[in-house]
């Protein structure tokens, strides 16, 4: 089918639904009447309630492995705008068998020199291995699609959808998926701008459907440890908090310009900072024929009209405004989310975003981003730094010889002491170790995550059993958090934020950044 075919038959106001009438249908209970004890039905019989129909939408990258996750359900629907990459993954699936299978009876591969020894559990691994068979006989019975609009019109037996697209098209899907009165699972971070949000918090209340945003570690043991040491008061006041990631690193491209032909000939720009960034341009543009399987034109969405460029997709979208949030969207949701919790942080009142060279279409290389938060009853103002591309914030001194994880990790300085934890809040432990010995584990106040297996976490939810580890009224306010300095690194200066009203105080134009228009045609 060409692209053009694709576009008169999903054009989107063809597909328009009436957005009113679904809330209504929802509000009446249509989400929770699923839930069927299996004592009602009699033994022998499995209910409605025991296995969840799933749709993914997004399944060539990270929607891949939480289809793995989640394949214990009836995986009934998978939808993509690029099925050549989509397949790929799926194809790697035997080889990963293999390689598991080597690994539980063999064991990992010895350490590199000065690495610790690679942490491997036989029993999770056979548990994967079992999941991606159940996944590799599931896939053949899933109808595909590449438009969600049509998938959501036309399947009626969907219970929950999945969400693991490129960032720009996390809010449109999931508000259509919880129109329709499915339960959602969207991966990190939950939208690209700050409305964006908003609305799916909203939309999450209205319908009581079970939300989750993919941020993994906030169901870790580990995660969950590092916030109760700050709620047992183990380092007292905290004032003070350092987040870095190394990202992105050599994962995507950021700090590039956009490619386009030279405006002026070769020979008259000077080897300037803007005559190289001009000739890079150049020597990156060029005419490329979209991929057979990919549909560009439902890969935009909603973002602007760009001509296909392979340094867009896939993957590489997450370091371009137009489609991603850089590597505060990608790392943010792991890593800001621990401190955020422990220390019940709201919205920030003032942000600062300061940067390598930023040309407005593609994320600068580096960013330290400022953020000010009040007082919370007896909890003190925080002030939190976020650190990527490398920057780090200086070496506690307890540490001695050892070194800061360059991969990322965050530090807690408070009034007692210090407290450190790794990506996706793992590792946490008291500094000096002097404290960590003499405090010791912390008492335990948060439910633990069954098998701290996340997006099952979500099924459970949906099936009425517990309750949603990261829902969207959370995780939509740890998203804003984390977009609020992409909307400081964009205003170019300090921002003083009202979280109350979603509006900039100081610099009227950067509340063009909470929001954004959609591209015609398109809306929700």
């Amino acid at each position: 089918m060409t692209e053009k075919k694709h576009t008169e038959k999903k054009e989107p106001d063809k597909k328009e639904i009436s957005r009113r009438r679904f809330l209504t249908n929802v509000a009446v209970g249509t989400a929770a009447v699923t839930i069927v004890p299996r004592h009602v039905l009699g033994r022998g019989f499995t209910p409605p309630s025991d296995i969840l129909n799933i749709a993914g939408v997004g399944v060539g990258g990270m929607g891949r492995s939480n289809l793995i996750n989640l394949a214990s359900e009836n995986i009934v629907a998978l939808c993509d705008v690029d099925w050549g990459y989509a397949d790929k993954g799926f194809e790697r699936l035997d080889t990963e068998i293999e390689n598991l299978k080597t690994r539980i009876e063999h064991g990992p591969p010895p350490p590199q020199p000065g690495q610790p020894p690679v942490e491997f559990d036989r029993t999770k691994a056979q548990a994967r291995v079992d999941r991606i068979i159940k996944l590799k006989a599931d896939l053949p019975k899933a109808k595909r699609y590449q438009d969600y609009r049509e998938m959501l019109e036309r399947q009626k037996d969907i219970d929950a959808v999945l969400v693991a697209t490129a960032d720009h098209m996390h809010a449109p899907i999931a508000l259509a998926a919880m129109d329709h009165g499915k339960h959602v699972y969207v991966q990190k971070p939950l939208t690209l701008c700050v409305e964006e949000a908003r609305k799916l918090a909203r939309r999450a209340r209205e319908t009581k459907v079970a939300t989750q945003m993919g941020n993994q570690g906030h169901s870790s043991d580990d995660g969950r440890t590092a916030v109760e040491y700050i709620m047992a008061g183990a380092i007292g006041d905290v004032r003070e908090v350092h987040i870095w990631t190394n990202r992105p690193l050599g994962f995507w491209p950021q700090g590039v310009p956009r490619p386009e032909p030279l405006k002026t000939p070769a020979d008259t720009l000077r080897w300037n900072g803007n005559g190289v960034n001009a000739r890079l341009a150049a020597a990156m543009a060029g005419s490329f024929p979209v991929p057979d399987k990919l549909d560009w034109n439902l890969f935009l969405g909603v973002g602007p009209q760009v001509e296909y460029h392979p340094i867009y997709h896939p993957f590489n979208w997450r370091g371009w405004v137009d489609w991603g949030v850089g590597a505060i969207g990608d790392m943010g949701a792991h890593l800001i989310d621990h401190s955020m919790w422990a220390l019940d942080l709201a919205l920030p009142t003032s942000v600062e975003t300061i940067s390598t060279p930023f040309n407005g279409a593609s994320y600068p290389t580096a960013t330290l981003t400022f953020y000010e938060f009040p007082a919370r009853g007896k909890m003190p103002p925080v002030k939190l730094t976020w650190y990527d591309g490398g920057l780090m914030p200086n070496k506690p001194e307890e540490l001695g010889d050892e070194e800061l994880k360059k991969e990322g990790g965050a530090l807690l300085i408070g009034s007692k002491g210090k407290l450190l934890y790794e990506t996706y809040g793992l590792k946490p432990r008291l500094l000096p170790k002097s404290l960590h010995e003499s405090f010791g584990k912390p008492p335990q106040k948060l439910p633990r995550i069954e098998k701290e297996e996340h997006e099952m976490n979500w099924v459970n939810a949906a099936k009425g059993k517990v309750s949603a580890s990261c829902p969207f009224e959370y995780a939509a306010r740890l998203t804003e958090v984390m977009l609020l300095g992409v909307v400081a690194l964009r205003a170019g200066k300090k921002i003083s934020y009202d979280g109350a009203d979603m509006r900039v105080t100081n610099v009227l134009p950067a509340n063009d950044f909470l929001r954004r228009e959609y591209r015609q045609g398109w809306s929700v």
